[in-house]
């Protein structure tokens, strides 16, 4: 489990080469919502290499994985969206991580519902939860999964609620094959970089 005291007395070897971190919102009345893709694909991560979520004090839940022996640090934040860099921000800081190696991913409601887009850095789209990152690491250069959420009506301002909803049976279906796409995808920008990564994932279609 995850401490963090006063003084980083982390041993180099001990930290990760990578940090991944899935934005939603805490809280069972959320867990099936748009707004917590992100949630829900390092929970996949976490199930393909056998390991749990525990608590820290950086007010998230962690994991810790070997990926072909990298390890990567899965975590989820336990604030609310708006909030997320008070935790991803800790998170680095202890394990002195550099913002260019941090995934990040998210729902995108400017994208069609389940498209997936990978970038390195660029701006927030108005993502609330990656202006928080932002506005916390003081850097925008870090990776972005972010699966699509889409809108009701094509071109038209999101209402409040809709990226807290429940999909549709047939919408959560393709949420939940983005979503292990996207899992794939944090693998591949690890492993091959963010231009092989892009190319492989990155749907053709357009928003």
């Amino acid at each position: 489990m995850l401490r963090l005291g006063r003084r980083n007395r982390l041993r180099d070897s001990d930290r990760p080469a990578w940090v991944a971190v899935g934005l939603g919102n805490p809280g069972k009345e959320y867990a099936a919502s748009r707004h917590n893709a992100g949630f829900r694909t390092v929970d996949i991560l976490a199930d393909k290499f056998g390991v749990a979520f525990k608590g820290s004090k950086a007010r998230a839940v962690v994991a810790e994985a070997s990926a072909d022996g990298v390890k990567v640090l899965l975590a989820k934040p336990t604030t609310y969206m708006n909030e997320s860099g008070q935790a991803v921000g800790a998170l680095m800081r202890y394990f002195k991580v550099e913002p260019e190696n941090l995934i990040v991913v998210h729902d995108d409601a400017d994208l069609k519902q389940a498209q997936l887009r990978l970038k390195f850095g660029g701006g927030s789209g108005g993502h609330h939860g990656i202006e928080s990152i932002e506005r916390v690491i003081r850097s925008r250069d870090f990776y972005r999964v972010r699966v699509g959420a889409g809108r009701p009506v094509p071109g038209e301002r999101v209402p409040p609620d809709f990226l807290l909803d429940r999909p549709s049976k047939k919408e959560a279906e393709e949420m939940a094959f983005a979503e292990a796409n996207a899992a794939d995808a944090v693998l591949a920008i690890v492993h091959d970089g963010i231009d092989r990564a892009m190319n492989q994932f990155n749907s053709s279609a357009q928003s």
